[in-house]
């Protein structure tokens, strides 16, 4: 290990290399920081220069530490990691982050004539409609609105979602979500949707439009979720043919 002085200007400048890198998007897309050991390599610093670098950063808000977690990158836009059904609450947790939900609107109701199709169901089939409001250290980030067919999660309508995992209440029930397919487009926020999301009215958001199904392609509920554009990011592998 490299030995050298641990004066203030060596740790301000490993915290600014660190910085630098966050800014580049070298690390993943969940936020997490490497190991001591890999940072201490790619840095060529001390592990006592590279703690008091982190220590720095966590003071000004860069970074924050989970025990038994590692350092997180407190700013890492929000986004699942390539070709991975993963929900809110699990990419926060990945993050070391608790995740927060308020719901905005809930009601058991019966599917209209577009909604039984998306969802391969019989007219007027009976489904759960919820749209909450999702957070992140009490900072909104999106506004998530899922109508799950009852069906085939029956019970749901008596769970309380609150500060909970929709997908983690479903494979609860019985239900294991194991695909989604996914479309993102740019949208601007509405009144309603600037207000809740704290930002002014014609903001950039990311709009979302989901169907998923579980593992034999049986559709388990559709949704739409409306991301911050500053606080999602979407990443994707694509092959050529």
């Amino acid at each position: 290990m490299p030995v050298e002085s641990t004066s203030r200007s060596t740790v301000t400048s490993t915290a600014e290399r660190i910085e630098k890198m966050i800014r580049e998007g070298d690390f993943n897309s969940i936020g997490r920081l490497p190991g001591e050991r890999d940072l201490v390599q790619r840095l060529h610093v001390s592990r006592t220069t590279l703690r008091s670098a982190l220590a720095l950063l966590a003071n000004q808000g860069v970074v924050s530490s989970t025990p038994q977690s590692g350092w997180f990158v407190t700013e890492a836009p929000l986004g699942e990691p390539p070709r991975t059904l993963i929900s809110f609450t699990e990419m926060a947790r990945r993050r070391g982050v608790i995740a927060a939900s308020r719901v905005l609107y809930r009601a058991v109701r019966e599917a209209t004539l577009d909604e039984a199709q998306a969802l391969m169901a019989a007219p007027l089939s009976l489904v759960l409609d919820v749209e909450r409001l999702r957070s992140l250290r009490s900072t909104p980030i999106c506004i998530d609105h899922s109508i799950v067919l009852l069906s085939k999660t029956p019970g749901l309508e008596q769970i309380e979602l609150e500060n909970r995992s929709l997908y983690e209440e479903m494979q609860e029930l019985g239900t294991r979500p194991a695909r989604s397919d996914f479309v993102i487009e740019a949208v601007g926020a509405d009144d309603r949707e600037a207000a809740l999301l704290e930002v002014t009215v014609g903001s950039p958001l990311l709009l979302g439009t989901e169907t998923c199904f579980d593992s034999v392609g049986t559709a388990l509920l559709i949704g739409t979720t409306r991301y911050r554009a500053n606080a999602y990011r979407y990443y994707s592998t694509m092959v050529r043919p």
